[in-house]
């Protein structure tokens, strides 16, 4: 009977915190990007969801770059440091990288979007199909409405055109 290997213990997020810090530097020196940025701890709250332990917060002239088109430049950037950094892929949701409070923005947009549709699922009957999002803001949503007992949300779809539809569990009730 073969031997199995020895598990490789989890790397605290802590320890990949400077690397983190050394590979944004040296990308924003080599793309001449005008910020600069600090890594904090986030306090805990208990009325967010999936709160990430740590944030990247930037500031300066090319925010605006970052967030352009929902964040993609900066949703790109944060998958990159975080793989260079070698930070397990189930952790990538303790670290975050931010610019202008857009995360918690974001999420609060998501979350009335969520509800508002699930308000005229629950009126229509019929299935909601929302826009196309990455997996963290889709499990924004799934999240937002899991408890709500009237509806449940299923993702659909490959890749970057994956969508959260948001479904009946009853058909409405009937107008007399």
């Amino acid at each position: 009977m073969a031997e199995q290997p020895a598990a490789i213990p989890a790397q605290p997020v802590e320890t990949c915190l400077e690397a983190i810090g050394r590979i944004l530097k040296e990308i924003l020196r080599a793309g001449r990007f005008e910020l600069s940025f600090t890594i904090r701890k986030q306090a805990p709250t208990e009325n967010e969801i999936e709160a990430p332990e740590y944030v990247v917060d930037f500031t300066g002239p090319d925010t605006d770059l970052l967030l352009e088109k929902n964040g993609a430049l900066l949703d790109a950037l944060e998958y990159v440091v975080l793989r260079a950094a070698r930070l397990e892929e189930h952790l990538f949701g303790r670290v975050t990288l931010d610019a202008e409070d857009w995360r918690r923005l974001r999420t609060e947009e998501l979350k009335l979007t969520a509800r508002i549709a699930a308000e005229r699922v629950i009126e229509s009957g019929d299935p909601f199909t929302l826009q196309a999002m990455n997996a963290r803001e889709r499990r924004i949503v799934h999240l937002a409405l899991r408890d709500l007992a009237a509806v449940r949300t299923a993702s659909e779809g490959l890749g970057s055109e994956r969508k959260v539809v948001i479904h009946p569990t009853s058909p409405p009730a009937r107008k007399r």
